[in-house]
């Protein structure tokens, strides 16, 4: 592996803790880093650390962004140095030869839409199972912490409420059955409501959502509005919605606000409650994912 990253510049714009541990992995690995709002860590100190994210990316062969992604402006909020750095990826995108990787955890629709508009070969990691698989163990467990935190009843005989039954769902769904919640799992893919109800769920077509409401806690997978002021108008007041998805999540916050719902958009949980694993899923898979890159474009200059 080393042999592929070896030189190679490799840029990485904003960081949370994992990225940080990356980072000192693909510097062992000798890559050649540009490091943009990183804090000062020992481990770091070969690498370039600067302010100017177009400055960071020029002669780049591959452009790393944080797995907490950014937000809907194309914006990286997430970073370790100073408080008024920005680091803007609509204005680096134009900036990067067709076909360079870029490497993200989800990539919001501005970002989607320039990879295309200049040829730029977009890597969405929350999406590998690789990654995701592995991710889904500290989000369940995160997830699990937040509503804890946030209520005034133990998750054991609790009413539960699992929207989407994907890699986060189901890791989601039986740690609250191993708590000994009452989980209901809502889907629309009739194959996951199978598999919930085989997994000792209560299955809940999403068609029906609305005939069932009465819940101490709601999880939500699902990145789409599932949970409109419609159906948050029939809950008790005492209910506690936990929000995984990204973008701008499947619940109307304002809706939730008005009716004084506790709902809580938790983003970006494995970096949050378990940075060390969520950094070793990290080191594990993206330096091998950087490498086959690279070296794909190796090959076809060659050609």
């Amino acid at each position: 592996m080393a042999g592929q990253l070896a030189g190679a510049p490799v840029s990485m714009l904003g960081c949370d803790q994992r990225e940080v541990e990356l980072a000192a992995a693909l510097l062992e690995l000798g890559a050649d880093l540009r490091l943009v709002g990183f804090p000062p860590d020992e481990r770091l100190k070969k690498a370039l650390h600067l302010r100017d994210p177009k400055a960071a990316v020029q002669g780049t062969k591959a452009v790393l962004a944080p797995m907490s992604s950014t937000d809907a402006a194309g914006r990286v909020a997430a970073h370790m140095a100073d408080s008024d750095l920005l680091i803007d990826l609509t204005e680096v995108i134009p900036l990067l030869p067709s076909g360079t990787p870029l490497l993200i955890g989800v990539a919001r629709p501005i970002i989607r839409g320039l990879a295309t508009q200049y040829s730029v070969r977009l890597v969405e990691l929350a999406e590998l199972d690789e990654i995701a698989i592995l991710n889904a163990v500290p989000t369940a467990e995160g997830a699990i912490q937040v509503a804890m935190e946030n209520t005034a009843i133990t998750i054991h005989n609790s009413r539960c409420l699992v929207l989407g039954y994907g890699r986060c769902g189901s890791a989601l769904a039986a740690r609250l059955l191993a708590l000994g919640a009452r989980v209901t799992v809502c889907a629309r893919s009739e194959k996951d409501l199978a598999a919930a109800f085989a997994a000792g769920c209560e299955p809940l077509p999403l068609a029906t959502l609305a005939r069932q409401y009465t819940f101490d806690l709601i999880f939500n997978t699902i990145p789409a509005m599932v949970l409109p002021r419609s159906y948050l108008r029939l809950l008790p007041g005492t209910a506690v919605i936990v929000d995984l998805a990204s973008g701008p999540g499947g619940t109307d916050f304002n809706a939730a606000a008005q009716l004084r719902l506790k709902a809580i958009h938790a983003l970006s949980l494995p970096g949050k409650v378990a940075p060390k694993t969520a950094a070793s899923i990290l080191v594990k898979t993206v330096p091998r994912l950087l490498e086959n890159l690279l070296g794909e474009d190796d090959h076809g200059s060659e050609r």
